[in-house]
């Protein structure tokens, strides 16, 4: 819910002279859910929200959809002609010098970058300075309250039910008929988040032997697809409750089909483990402590476990990133790889954390999710974080 005292609390903490979110078509969603823009209103027209730290807000929206931000407090300008638009840009941000806006420096965190470069020149043309709203999109997109803390709860459950779900299935089909493809059980997946009120943005990833070496593997018809006894299988699902607002959870944990796993599949997946737990205990001493801490030592955490094992040039990816509305959401990732993000973690956001180890013949991943909660506790979803490779038992 919109809280101008709070934003204006957060502008004034972060030395902002305010805070200006902009729209054209949907193209920053941030911005729409920051300033409780239902998803079906009507946004054909560019409009302008400017935030002082101080003040009373300012609104430029188009003459044919003045009413876009009535729900919102602040003086209104409306435009029609373009020369109306600069001049009511200006206005807007007149006596401001340092201004936040979805904008990453050199586009290094591009779930923030949603402003395009020429509304960036406008703005920069008036004097002004433009900051990246990474951390206020944190405290305001990202961050959960309680009734979505509750909705990732209650679907943390059934995706860790269709566990299970899924073990079972691969261990009766491979029983009976010696075999089970992973686009069925991926079917059977989807089928059990349908019974359960679940959706997703996309299938789950089933991925048997050499597949499960490539992180975002996505299964498709073939021989190769068959799941058979002595095959490991790496599992990742993710959903939210068919809800609105409502938040993911997103696990990934390893199979076999047979009574325990080979000595090198156990091996390879207790570095993953290692890591896994490196970066959760980072995570819980440096909050215990008082110390800010950003995304880029959380993976360097789980980072310099798999690089002392001989692997790092196998761990191909972020050791976690956001969870929102979105599977990928606007907050922190845990990333010193594909980006150096130096958001902070703050309260009441959530991210994975899921190290892996990709190799030709096969690829071992552990997910988890962690919440910080308001009173800067640490809490891990998914049930008990995997110790061992789940044995599928299909004799």
């Amino acid at each position: 819910m919109f809280d101008l005292s709070a934003i204006q609390a957060a502008l004034r903490q972060s030395q902002l002279d305010g805070w200006l979110l902009y729209d054209f078509r949907r193209s920053n969603p941030l911005a729409r859910r920051i300033l409780d823009l239902p998803d079906d209103a009507v946004s054909s027209r560019r409009f302008f929200y400017c935030i002082p730290a101080d003040g009373k807000p300012r609104k430029l929206v188009h003459r044919i959809e003045a009413g876009a931000l009535d729900h919102l407090p602040g003086v209104k300008h409306v435009y029609a002609r373009w020369q109306e638009l600069d001049g009511g840009l200006a206005a807007l941000v007149a006596g401001l010098r340092r201004v936040a806006m979805e904008y990453s420096p050199r586009n290094a965190i591009p779930y923030i970058s949603r402003v395009d470069a020429g509304t960036l020149e406008a703005v920069r043309s008036l004097g002004v300075e433009i900051c990246s709203s990474g951390d206020l999109v944190q405290t305001f997109e990202a961050a959960w309250d309680d009734e979505q803390w509750q909705m990732h709860l209650a679907a943390e459950r059934h995706t860790t039910a269709a566990y299970d779900h899924a073990w079972r299935l691969i261990a009766e089909r491979v029983r009976a008929d010696g075999a089970v493809h992973e686009q069925q059980v991926q079917q059977s997946i989807l089928e059990f988040f349908r019974r359960h009120g679940l959706v997703t943005d996309h299938p789950p990833i089933v991925a048997v032997g050499p597949h499960s070496g490539d992180p975002h593997y996505e299964p498709r018809p073939g021989d190769d697809g068959l799941i058979r006894a002595g095959d490991l299988v790496l599992i990742d699902l993710w959903a939210k409750l068919e809800q609105p607002r409502a938040v993911y959870s997103d696990l990934t944990r390893m199979g076999y089909v047979g009574e325990s796993a080979p000595e090198r599949f156990a091996n390879i997946f207790q570095i993953v483990i290692q890591a896994r737990d490196a970066a959760i205990a980072r995570v819980r001493q440096a909050l215990a402590a008082g110390e800010a801490l950003a995304g880029w030592q959380v993976d360097d955490a789980a980072r310099a476990v798999i690089e002392r094992a001989g692997y790092g040039p196998q761990f191909v990816h972020r050791t976690g990133h956001s969870i929102g509305q979105e599977t990928h959401g606007n907050g922190a990732n845990m990333d010193n790889l594909e980006t150096h993000d130096e958001r902070r973690i703050v309260p009441r956001t959530c991210f994975s954390i899921e190290p892996g180890i990709y190799l030709p013949e096969f690829g071992m991943r552990s997910e988890v999710n962690v919440f910080i909660d308001g009173q800067w506790s640490v809490h891990v979803t998914g049930g008990p974080p995997q110790e061992r490779i789940h044995a599928i038992a299909a004799g």
